[in-house]
């Protein structure tokens, strides 16, 4: 198993406490896991984009993999970006993506027209403006884009906490996806704009417009099964918008959707009797 995490997140979300790490449960199922750790940029890296994560990432992660365990399929799992970026990898390959035994994308998306209220905040100005902040710095920092996730679920992560925290005097208790959350993660100015640009503004993806190498890409090229999930109250990669994926892929799909949102929804062991799932 592969597993290629967001760079807006810390890889580690999938490998917290011992009774929700999915990758303790895979190795208990007896798989190999391998999972990409970003290296969190600087400005040195300002002018690394989509392409150069897509060949330095996934691509070296699956030389990486061959050597260590030869002649062998490898699961790919991608998730929220890193599930983008694993299937834009897949369709590059063409008739090499059968390397590929699986696809499982966790809150991934390929379109991006019905990307939620993420949109409210992506315009050409909008993006012209965070490029020009990120042209000064070399790289957007954890805690700008943190704020937008904030503002998405602004009842939930703003002020139900300025009452209980600051009215009330009440702090929560820290978990492990809180201590996760608070650990800020940047991406290179380069990269971050063309994720805006060509993906959530200009939809190239799903479009056949998207370019690797200077080529067009089709998901149509991908004939690996795939197994999706998508939550209920996911603000930023809605499950609604996941679940497009099937008009794009002649490959077989099996969807989830699972109760919760775009950390604890996925992050949810078997045992949790709190969550539920519905499959089709």
């Amino acid at each position: 198993v592969l597993i290629v995490p967001a760079w807006i997140m810390k890889y580690y979300i999938l490998d917290l406490s011992p009774e929700n790490s999915l990758v303790k449960y895979l190795c208990d199922q007896g798989f190999t896991v391998f999972m990409i750790s970003w290296k969190n940029p600087t400005a040195r890296e300002r002018d690394y984009g989509m392409d150069d994560y897509r060949r330095h990432g996934v691509m070296a992660a699956l030389e990486t993999v061959e050597r260590i365990v030869p002649g062998e399929q490898v699961h790919g799992v991608g998730y929220c970006l890193g599930g983008t970026l694993l299937t834009i990898a897949a369709a590059a390959m063409g008739a090499e993506s059968k390397r590929f035994k699986s696809l499982s994308l966790f809150a991934a998306q390929v379109d991006f027209v019905d990307a939620g209220e993420l949109t409210l905040f992506i315009s050409e100005s909008q993006i012209a403006f965070l490029e020009d902040t990120m042209h000064e710095q070399g790289y957007l920092e954890g805690f700008q884009m943190a704020g937008t996730f904030q503002l998405l679920r602004s009842n939930d992560l703003i002020w139900s906490r300025i009452v209980r925290d600051y009215l009330m005097g009440e702090r929560m208790p820290m978990s492990d996806l809180m201590a996760w959350n608070s650990d800020a993660t940047r991406m290179p100015a380069r990269m971050h704009g063309e994720y805006l640009r060509h993906l959530y503004l200009d939809n190239e993806l799903s479009g056949g417009h998207y370019k690797v190498e200077g080529r067009p890409i089709a998901l149509t090229n991908i004939r690996t099964p795939f197994f999706v999930i998508g939550t209920e109250t996911d603000h930023v990669a809605p499950w609604k918008s996941v679940y497009k994926l099937n008009l794009f892929t002649d490959a077989p799909v099996t969807f989830a959707l699972t109760t919760g949102g775009h950390n604890a929804g996925v992050v949810s062991p078997p045992a949790n009797s709190k969550r539920a799932f519905r499959i089709a």
